[in-house]
C-alpha cells in the first residue's frame, strides 16, 4: 500500500469509538489520508476539529454522542471513495442487506475489536477503538486502499490495521 500518492489508489483513514480523545499518535498514523471515516462514539466535536486538519471526515453519531453537537451526526452515512459505496454505523445492526442496497464496505464501530471480514462481495470493517483503553483492547485503526476500477473491472479493497502505541 502507498500512502505518498504515487499511483492512484486512495488511503482512507478509518477510526471509531474516540470517546471525545484524538491521540498524537492517532494523528499521525493518519497522515497521508485523503478521507477520514469516523463510525461514531466520537465524544467531542474536537476530535472532527482535529481530524478535518487531515482530511475531509464522514462520521456517525454513535451511542454515547448524546450532547447537543452531537445531533447534527446522521446515525448513518453513504459516501463514495474511488467509486466504491461505502455505508458507516456506528453498530452494525444485521447489515445482511448491505449487499442488497449496492454497499461494497459496511463500516460500523462499537465493539472496540478491529475486525475486517468479506461476505457476499462486502467488506464488513470495524476499526477498533481509536481513543481510551477499554475492555482490553488495543488502541487501533485501519486505513482502507481503494484502488479505482480500471478497464471495465471493479475497484480493489485492501485493509490494513494499525495498532497504535498508548504512549
Amino acid at each position: 500500500m502507498q500512502r505518498d500518492g504515487g499511483d492512484s489508489t486512495i488511503l482512507v483513514g478509518v477510526v471509531s469509538d474516540t470517546h471525545g480523545h484524538l491521540y498524537p499518535r492517532v494523528l499521525d498514523s493518519l497522515r497521508g489520508v485523503e478521507h477520514i471515516i469516523h463510525a461514531g462514539d466520537v465524544g467531542s466535536p474536537r476530535v472532527l476539529e482535529g481530524l478535518r486538519t487531515i482530511a475531509p471526515v464522514t462520521a456517525v453519531r454513535g451511542n454515547c454522542d448524546l450532547e447537543e453537537w452531537a445531533t447534527a451526526l446522521p446515525a448513518e452515512a453513504r459516501v463514495e471513495i474511488g467509486g466504491v459505496p461505502i455505508l458507516v454505523r456506528h453498530i452494525a445492526g444485521g447489515g445482511g442487506g448491505a449487499a442488497a442496497v449496492g454497499t461494497r464496505v459496511m463500516v460500523s464501530g462499537h465493539t472496540h475489536r478491529m475486525r475486517s471480514e468479506e461476505r457476499d462481495g462486502v467488506l464488513y470493517l470495524d476499526p477498533g477503538s481509536a481513543g481510551p483503553g477499554r475492555f482490553g483492547h488495543a488502541r487501533s485503526l485501519a486505513l482502507l486502499s481503494i484502488s479505482p476500477a480500471r478497464s471495465g473491472g471493479s475497484a480493489q479493497v485492501s485493509v490494513e490495521f494499525v495498532l497504535v502505541p498508548e504512549t
